[in-house]
């Protein structure tokens, strides 16, 4: 799967008219081709970008820009954290509490109890896994994954919580593939483009064919698992598209 491109418009929409040279560098080169190239991920730069800021001392609305940034490219409360103890080390402690400020309002609204997630974790017998870090832009909310099986059919549980769904997206296939889901936990929702949503429970099996829209993830109000078995298929790829829209998922029960 292609690596989503980045776009970057804040440069012509703050100093187009006063610098438009500054801004076509910040924008098209920096975002548009720097932040584009191959070899590193978008969550890899962040990591990179955010270090190498609070090293120069630099804890204004340029990092906060950033960390903004790095969580949207998947890097969860407790990775920013376990990062800016490291950093504290060797950027300096002055800089590191002002980091710490700034990441703490950026991830204000990430604070999962963990005595909730643990008794989540009781009602099932399959793991919760790590942060889903690697897809986390592709998610609206914080979802965990724990792989089963990489033998025969690769298939994993993915935990959602209250109110997480992934984007829109089609398995892709030349001949077969497509995807199974099998309810482990909790309540969630599946929906096909132009369907009305399915309600998930503990065992209900979904069987998503190749070439279909659809998105699939937990109720407003509960925790919600499901088993996710890749089938196999020729030249097989997921394609994500657009997020869930908040006036769709409102008007589910």
């Amino acid at each position: 799967m292609a690596q989503e491109k980045i776009t970057q418009t804040a440069g012509h929409t703050t100093l187009g008219d006063f610098a438009p040279k500054f801004a076509e560098l910040n924008d098209d080169v920096l975002f548009g081709e720097v932040w584009n190239r191959a070899g590193l991920s978008p969550r890899d730069r962040s990591m990179i970008t955010v270090a190498t800021l609070i090293g120069k001392g630099v804890i204004d609305s340029s990092l906060t820009h950033h960390l903004q940034f790095a969580k949207s490219n998947g890097i969860t409360r407790h990775e920013i954290s376990e990062m800016l103890t490291h950093i504290a080390f060797y950027a300096g402690w002055p800089n590191a509490w002002g980091a710490f400020r700034l990441a703490k309002e950026v991830w204000a609204e990430d604070t999962v109890s963990n005595d909730e997630l643990e008794e989540f974790q009781q009602g099932m017998i399959f793991p919760v896994g790590e942060p889903n870090t690697a897809y986390a832009r592709y998610f609206s909310g914080r979802s965990w994954l724990a792989p089963i099986s990489t033998e025969q059919v690769p298939f994993s549980n993915v935990t959602f919580e209250p109110g997480c769904r992934n984007n829109w997206h089609v398995h892709r296939a030349a001949k077969g593939g497509g995807q199974m889901l099998v309810g482990v936990a909790g309540r969630g929702w599946y929906q096909e483009e132009g369907k009305p949503a399915v309600e998930i429970l503990p065992g209900t099996v979904i069987n998503i064919p190749s070439g279909v829209k659809h998105w699939h993830g937990a109720a407003k109000d509960c925790w919600f698992a499901h088993l996710a078995f890749e089938v196999p298929g020729e030249d097989a790829a997921n394609e994500w598209l657009e997020p869930v829209s908040e006036e769709q998922y409102r008007q589910l029960p």
